[in-house]
């Protein structure tokens, strides 16, 4: 019984779909509708508990069981955590009010998810007081169709831009959206701690809680220390270690995170990565003496990658006997022991003496040129342009966000901050770049290529897949061998099981693209541009299908 209302039909339609799955007879064939109802009930029952608790701190129903707050008699009645409480009443408390009508017939109906209604409440709650009932209602109505598109975390990008609904300028906009993220960036900064606790046994539990821009700097490295496309080195370093006890910082220790430094120092001195600083990946400074020092050793070039990005047979001869390295054990491993262990790495190769140096695993933050200079250098830009051309160079206003190919918002006063910092690159829009276009004359996509789609891509191109873009393989949408060109139009990034599977003639695929002349930005499901896979499976086999 709720409220008096008995619930025993909706135990024995429970009971009755968990019968069919169990039973053998039944045959039962799963689909994404299934899923999808399943879902919308949930959503619809956890928008009736908010209403009770909503009911129940109106009604102080805490006061009847000495329980101090409408939180404390949640967490008991529901034996949840305190915290986990809270913010279901706060969510409560608010769904309760005049302001969140539409959302909360949204939320009744199951049409958005409990962290969908979560966002809309906190972006409407930040809203300016200077907005009328009107443009409320307006902004309101368009996150919860936005709700109804997007995934929460585009969700929250979107609401950043929330105010853009009630027909206000773009100056505006663009002002309100810093307010918040400046806000946002300062509260975790303030929050941002690291605690170690030493368990006795040779580990140490390290629990952070860092700003969200930094925390995925930090897992932009560590997918690419860890990403499958690089398995093949590791696998050839590991052979020319002697069972892995070479000394921690050591260049010639067949580490993912060595191989980054040697991989970013080489591309230094062949000019493809400015600047003459350390510039090396973790700040690492090793000398041309001492990795030639290093080959002598025995560690090949590259640790046994050819140029060819083939593992060269010496490079297996020279490990031989020497222990199988202390990541033998790779593959039977899970994703977060993997990134425990690249950290390990990350931590042992960083130079103490010079921790500003450039890494590997660049972080891309796409600004306009009055976030980057500033408006009144810019406008100066700007005179100058049309002076000498006769075209009006359009810029948007110098406040507002920009974005990262982590995914994440900065403000621009944030963006203009980390400009020059190492391990950013700034990709200024409409700024001169390298060419990007390379038609019949390449085979493979560039290191360039890649970055441009890293503004474009945060996963793997396939419907519903959210392996990160730095595991990613770049795949012809028209295929190379029939003519295709290796441009950046043509490039899609595929995970390793989403690239076999675009070439497995047992499934057939249709490519959809984001309209690129609607760049509503936040407002979008997606990028302007980005393509995504559709995989659908047929049962007839044909082998000609899809063959690069």
């Amino acid at each position: 019984m709720v409220v008096g209302v008995p619930t025993g039909v909706l135990h024995a339609l429970v009971d009755q779909v968990h019968a069919r799955l169990a039973d053998p007879a039944a045959a039962v064939v799963v689909g994404a509708a299934d899923i999808g109802e399943v879902e919308r009930i949930a959503r619809r029952v956890e928008a009736l508990r908010l209403a009770l608790v909503a009911r129940a701190d109106r009604q102080q129903v805490h006061r009847r069981t000495g329980h101090s707050s409408t939180s404390a008699w949640v967490a008991s009645a529901t034996r949840s955590g305190g915290a986990d409480a809270a913010r279901k009443v706060q969510l409560a408390t608010a769904l309760d009010g005049e302001g969140l009508a539409v959302t909360r017939a949204a939320f009744d109906a199951g049409d958005v998810s409990g962290r969908s209604v979560g966002i809309i409440a906190a972006t409407m709650d930040k809203l300016p007081e200077t907005l009328t009932d009107v443009e409320r209602a307006k902004v309101e109505t368009s996150l919860v169709q936005k709700a109804q598109q997007l995934n929460p975390g585009r969700l929250s990008r979107a609401a950043k831009f929330a105010l853009a609904a009630a027909e206000r300028s773009a100056a505006e906009v663009a002002e309100h959206v810093e307010a918040q993220l400046v806000d946002q960036e300062c509260r975790a900064y303030r929050l941002a701690t690291v605690t170690m606790q030493d368990l006795g046994d040779g580990t140490t539990r390290l629990q952070a809680l860092l700003p969200t821009f930094t925390a995925r700097m930090l897992g932009k490295v560590l997918q690419s220390m860890t990403a499958p496309r690089r398995d093949h080195l590791r696998r050839a370093a590991e052979a020319a270690l002697a069972d892995g006890q070479i000394a921690a910082g050591d260049l010639s220790d067949g580490s993912v995170a060595a191989d980054l430094h040697a991989s970013t120092r080489q591309a230094q001195h062949t000019g493809n990565v400015p600047g003459d600083t350390a510039g090396a990946a973790f700040g690492l400074t090793a000398s041309a003496d001492s990795a030639e020092a290093a080959r002598d050793a025995g560690t090949p070039a590259a640790f046994g990658i050819g140029a060819a990005g083939q593992a060269d047979s010496g490079a297996v001869a020279v490990g031989a006997g020497r222990g199988a390295g202390r990541n033998a054990d790779w593959a039977d491993i899970d994703w977060a022991h993997r990134r425990g262990r690249a950290l390990t790495e990350l931590i042992e190769h960083l130079d103490t003496e010079r921790l500003t140096g450039k890494v590997a695993a660049t972080v891309i933050v796409t600004m306009t040129m009055e976030q980057a200079v500033g408006a009144a250098q810019a406008a100066l830009v700007q005179q100058s342009v049309r002076e000498s051309t006769g075209t009006l160079l359009e810029m948007t206003p110098s406040g507002g966000a920009a974005s990262t190919d982590t995914g994440t918002l900065i403000s621009a006063s944030a963006a203009r901050r980390i400009a020059c910092q190492a391990g950013i690159l700034p990709a200024v829009l409409g700024g001169p770049g390298q060419v990007l276009d390379l038609g019949r004359h390449h085979r493979f996509f560039s290191d360039p290529q890649r970055t441009a789609l890293a503004l474009i891509y945060d996963t793997c191109a396939a419907d519903g897949c959210d392996r990160p873009f730095a595991w990613s393989e770049l795949h012809h949408q028209q295929p190379w061998s029939k003519g295709g060109l290796t441009d950046l139009d043509q490039a899609i990034p595929l995970c390793g099981y989403h690239h076999r599977l675009i070439h497995d003639p047992h499934h057939r695929h249709h490519t959809t693209t984001d309209n690129p002349d609607n760049p509503g930005g936040p407002d979008t499901p997606g990028n302007p541009g980005a393509k995504t896979v559709h995989f659908h499976e047929h049962a007839v086999s044909d082998p000609g299908r899809h063959r690069r």
